[in-house]
């Protein structure tokens, strides 16, 4: 449910933004970063978007965004504006794809996973495209994804939480993909237009994205896109220290206990919410929140334990 944007300005300064993925509920961990965007955006009187990040239909669940929309209503975490489903957005990726191609920042790619890994040595995320389709396709094979022709260089996050943290992302990295072998587009582009798009000038999310980042700074020189404000949180993890997720079993939210998982969510923020407020409604939680938002007290860990019980 959008809130009511009566009694504020008509082109408000901040703008942040919330942008789950529908591969299942919601659990502690995306409540964590959906309470930090919240309370970073509201506590500016800043608008809060919705954006519902589906490009990926092998993982979705069906199902899954309804219901991520019903659990956000009943958290209280209203937002702004109608929801974005990337799914409606494939235009907006295909032109700034063509773009970048126009001016030979990217290039179509041939080469299978088999054929990257058994060449590839470990980045920061994965397998470093070792730039076989670099200069061309091979003879006789065709093209299956593209890729960003990423320049040579360090690019550097200013994040608020972790400060200063530069990347060589043609080292650390390589060449990376904008659009998969399957047609669709890849979340690095993706998340550049539509911020960018959504005019979104604060950033708040999980840690486990940081070392994205600088791929996504990179895109929106390349593209000559404003780059937004960065903070990253701690991602919550189980006790195994793997993120809470669908594939990690991660408990759903109970609609039934928003109050105690709000709560919860505060402490892991540290923003320390009186212990009289524990089981206060949603709305009394999150308005205290707004009022006494501290982005400071955020500890700059990549990944903390989240409450047993909200595993």
């Amino acid at each position: 449910m959008p809130e009511s944007p009566a009694g504020r300005d008509a082109a408000p300064r901040v703008r942040g933004r919330f942008a789950p993925s529908p591969s299942g509920a919601l659990h502690f961990g995306s409540l964590v970063a959906a309470v930090a965007s919240w309370l970073d955006a509201r506590s500016r009187n800043g608008e809060w978007l919705l954006r519902i990040e589906d490009l990926d239909p092998p993982r979705e669940q069906r199902g899954a965004a309804e219901e991520i929309l019903r659990t956000l209503e009943a958290l209280c975490l209203y937002w702004d504006g109608p929801v974005r489903y990337q799914s409606r957005c494939t235009h907006l990726y295909a032109g700034a794809l063509q773009r970048l191609i126009e001016h030979d920042a990217a290039y179509a790619c041939a080469c299978t996973r088999r054929e990257i890994a058994a060449r590839a040595r470990v980045g920061v995320d994965g397998p470093v495209y070792p730039g076989a389709c670099r200069s061309g396709l091979a003879p006789g094979r065709a093209p299956r994804a593209w890729r960003l022709r990423v320049p040579a260089g360090s690019i550097a996050l200013d994040d608020e939480c972790f400060g200063v943290i530069s990347q060589d992302v043609e080292r650390e990295v390589g060449d990376f993909v904008l659009r998969r072998a399957d047609g669709w587009f890849a979340y690095q582009l993706a998340v550049v237009v539509d911020d960018a798009d959504q005019e979104i000038t604060r950033v708040v999310r999980g840690a486990d994205l940081i070392d994205s980042s600088q791929r996504q700074i990179l895109l929106q020189r390349l593209l000559d896109l404003p780059t937004p404000a960065y903070l990253h949180i701690p991602a919550a993890v189980d006790a195994r220290g793997d993120k809470l997720s669908k594939r990690t079993r991660a408990r759903p939210l109970k609609r039934s206990k928003a109050s105690g998982a709000l709560f919860a969510a505060l402490q892991f923020l540290h923003q320390a919410p009186p212990l009289e407020l524990a089981g206060a409604p949603p709305a009394e939680l999150l308005q205290w929140g707004r009022r006494h938002w501290q982005p400071d007290a955020v500890v700059p860990q990549r990944k903390r334990a989240a409450p047993a019980q909200w595993r």
